[in-house]
């Protein structure tokens, strides 16, 4: 099976036809002749002050509660780091990002995964959580076409958790890099807009609607927070990359990254569309939920169907996906992921004709 025959569903990454090379190529030459000194400089550890501008302005927040960091990964260390000590209790998602769980089991946090419906996270099973006595830390929250399930947390429970948040005093991480990415329905309020207490901290990133390889992510808190962890920042790297910062300042302010949203919104929403279709031609009976946005779709099997099992026989057949038990404390042992961000759309059908396959090899 070669490189070119294989379809990956594994990696949460755009395909090339959906990243605007020509507008980036351009965007890095307006860097360099607009400001050649920032570019080159060391810079300072907030980051490009004038992307930390821009970002502040969408955010309608001031810059100085702005963190530019090498992707949205750095920024996930860095406020780990700084709230987090080893045996504090941390909620999460079930499923939830698998190098979240990773990060936060090597900080020996005390994790407690809380289950996600089809509007998010399960906010009375947090609440029974906390009833019993369990005070956390942290809770991180995917809001928006959640990595993995690509369920979107409901206005109501973005409320309600808010509550729990300052009743309980547990900072809620929002962590938010798919929220452009819409292609049905509405846009919901972020849980940073609506927080009027001090209990959110915002994390994104420009991975997803601009490309993986600038790496550029970002932090927003208070400006207390923020200071507090770049003083971290500079005794770690001084600074984080100018050059790539400066070039998604330069695609932003010209506009560039909202056609860019655009083209990448068209491409997943059709391909979305022809993985439910397909799933539901295929795999009758898989259940999920369609995502209205982002990079992921959950697929749950029947018990007889082992995903230990399921993975290695669909990679036999030229498909590559991933486990739901890599982002789970315990189960998902029915689950898989799908990515349908880097297949294109004539691809899809074939990809799911061959895990249907699979399928049917590990039951029979």
């Amino acid at each position: 099976m070669t490189a070119e025959q294989l379809i990956s569903f594994a990696r949460g990454a755009p395909s090339l036809d959906i990243v605007d090379v020509e507008g980036l190529k351009a965007a890095a030459v307006r860097a360099f002749d607009a400001d050649p000194a920032g570019v080159t400089a060391y810079g300072t550890s907030v980051g490009y002050v004038p992307l930390r501008k821009w970002i502040a302005e969408k955010h309608g927040v001031d810059a100085n509660q702005v963190l530019v960091t090498n992707g949205s990964l750095q920024a996930d260390a860095f406020l780990f780091d700084h709230l987090v000590r080893p045996g504090d209790a941390v909620v999460v998602e079930r499923p939830t990002y698998d190098r979240t769980l990773l990060n936060l089991q090597r900080m020996g946090s005390e994790l407690h995964g809380i289950s996600v419906q089809p509007d998010g996270l399960d906010t009375a099973e947090l609440r029974k959580l906390l009833e019993s006595g369990v005070r956390p830390r942290l809770a991180h929250v995917i809001p928006n076409y959640q990595n993995p399930a690509g369920v979107t947390l409901s206005l109501e429970k973005r409320r309600e958790l808010l509550d729990l948040a300052a009743e309980y005093e547990f900072t809620i991480f929002e962590d938010d890099p798919y929220a452009d990415i819409r292609f049905r329905g509405e846009a919901l309020p972020s849980m940073l807009s609506l927080d009027t207490r001090n209990v959110v901290v915002h994390a994104s990133s420009f991975t997803k609607t601009v490309c993986p390889g600038v790496r550029v992510g970002y932090l927003v808190g208070s400006a207390d927070l923020i200071a507090d962890i770049a003083k971290n920042a500079t005794s770690l790297y001084i600074s984080p990359g100018m050059v790539s910062q400066a070039i998604v300042h330069q695609f932003c302010v010209s506009g560039d990254i909202d056609r860019s949203i655009e083209t990448v919104r068209a491409a997943l929403g059709e391909r979305a569309r022809v993985l439910a279709e397909s799933l539901r031609r295929h795999l009758p009976q898989a259940r999920f939920v369609e995502p209205d946005g982002g990079y992921f779709l959950w697929v749950e099997f029947p018990e007889d169907v082992l995903v230990d099992r399921l993975a290695p026989a669909a990679a036999e057949r030229g498909v590559a996906v991933v486990k739901g038990s890599d982002f789970v404390l315990d189960g998902g042992r029915h689950a898989l992921r799908l990515a349908f961000s880097a297949v294109t759309a004539d691809r899809i059908d074939e990809g799911v004709r061959r895990l249907a396959e699979a399928v049917e090899a590990v039951r029979s």
